[in-house]
């Protein structure tokens, strides 16, 4: 066995539990099996991977898992199709590549969103590089609270969650500010790291552990915490297609073949891969656009978002344990008729944010919001919600893909 796999056999222990919510999430160092075998989940440092990391990334998906790579959510990247034999190589394969953590403690702690298109020496890359570095003066926390750095010209990640953040205040300067609450206030950037981890401490000892998020957190916040200054205006995501730090590709449903991935990378002449939690990659000084080597899915992106529409889905059944149903078929017919105006929604949604998401279970890992249309898989059927998130009161109950389709108008 490998140092590594010795040093991280105990790190195996409830990996092959029946299926539940979990209440954290996968690591390298601690995985979690699903439906296709071992999912390990990779945290970027900065949002980024250097052209040798995401190539080594891939050929490791591809030798020891199922050849596939999916973003997540919070700007995480997961090789997923794992066999539990096999973990012990894919770690020593990432501990060559620079990608582990000293321990497992350590890389849950580093739930760190940022801003992906930081540049050199501004204050998102300042900021996340000290606050990555004093982890370890952090207490312990829930092992889903999160931190977003998020603090260049104008944030770009206010609909993305995060317990504590660091944002650009609408007066132009930093606020710290806890999720749940609209304002924050005002820090400087030599103190900003040194308040957000003073927050996180107020938050451990005044009971957020059971609440387990900030935003469900009641307890009052400290006075000096306490601000009036709400973020400023936020920035677009970002758009597919040239930028000036490269060129941004979306991948549909966050997934992309390992192989096809590496060619992308390599005839961009990309010198690294930024993670966004938007579905997108930031290939950094690429040459040239590569998108359609990374677009798998049947269905045309550009007239998806021409018509407004946005579409998520999990990797559903069979990849993961938690859901009988297949979640991307299904959004795939949905976008289709999306693009080309087809679906029939109720009038009370003509104003609703045009967002269909697509879940295995009630988790909703895929979209933490609520979505003008979202189905929910229960066992082998879907539950149909409007203006919704998963597992909240629901229109229609045990539909059929078809039956689906149907309600929605989609022949």
């Amino acid at each position: 066995m490998t140092d590594n796999a010795t040093a991280l056999a105990g790190a195996r222990v409830g990996t092959m539990a029946a299926p539940r919510v979990q209440g954290w999430c996968p690591g390298a160092l601690r995985p979690m099996m699903s439906g296709d075998g071992l999912v390990l989940r990779l945290r970027p440092r900065l949002a980024r991977f250097t052209r040798d990391q995401i190539l080594g990334i891939c050929a490791a998906a591809r030798r020891h898992g199922a050849g596939l790579v999916d973003l997540t959510s919070r700007a995480n990247l997961q090789v997923r199709g794992v066999p539990e034999a096999a973990w012990p190589q894919l770690l020593d394969a990432f501990g060559e590549l620079g990608l582990l953590d000293a321990d497992a403690r350590l890389e849950g702690r580093r739930n760190l969103l940022v801003a992906p298109d930081w540049v050199a020496g501004d204050d998102t890359e300042r900021l996340a590089i000290e606050l990555a570095g004093r982890l370890d003066e952090l207490p312990d926390l829930p092992a889903k609270v999160g931190f977003v750095i998020d603090a260049g010209d104008a944030p770009r990640l206010l609909g993305d969650p995060g317990d504590f953040r660091i944002e650009r205040g609408e007066q132009g300067g930093l606020i710290l500010r806890a999720a749940g609450r609209v304002q924050g206030v005002e820090v400087t950037a030599d103190a900003a790291v040194d308040a957000l981890i003073a927050l996180a401490h107020w938050f451990a000892a005044s009971g957020g552990a059971a609440a387990g998020r900030m935003v469900r957190h009641r307890a009052p916040l400290p006075a000096w915490a306490c601000g009036a200054l709400l973020p400023a205006a936020a920035a677009a995501r970002l758009a597919p297609g040239a930028h000036p730090l490269g060129w941004v590709c979306s991948l549909p449903f966050g997934q992309a073949d390992a192989a096809a991935l590496a060619d992308a990378v390599v005839a961009s002449g990309a010198k690294a891969v930024r993670i966004t939690p938007w579905r997108q990659l930031l290939l950094e000084a690429a040459r040239s656009d590569v998108s359609h080597k990374l677009d798998s899915a049947c269905t045309d992106s550009d007239a998806l978002a021409a018509a407004g529409w946005q579409v998520e889905a999990c990797a559903g059944a069979p990849y993961c344990v938690q859901a009988g149903v297949d979640t991307r078929a299904l959004a795939l017919r949905l976008a289709a008729a999306a693009a080309q105006g087809g679906l029939s929604l109720p009038a009370a949604l003509a104003d609703a944010p045009r967002l269909i998401h697509v879940s295995g279970c009630a988790k909703g890992c895929a979209h933490a919001g609520p979505a003008a249309i979202c189905l929910t898989g229960r066992g082998t059927a879907f539950d149909l919600a409007f203006d919704a998130r998963p597992g909240e009161p629901v229109h229609a109950a045990g539909l059929s893909p078809a039956a689906v389709l149907e309600r929605l108008g989609v022949h």
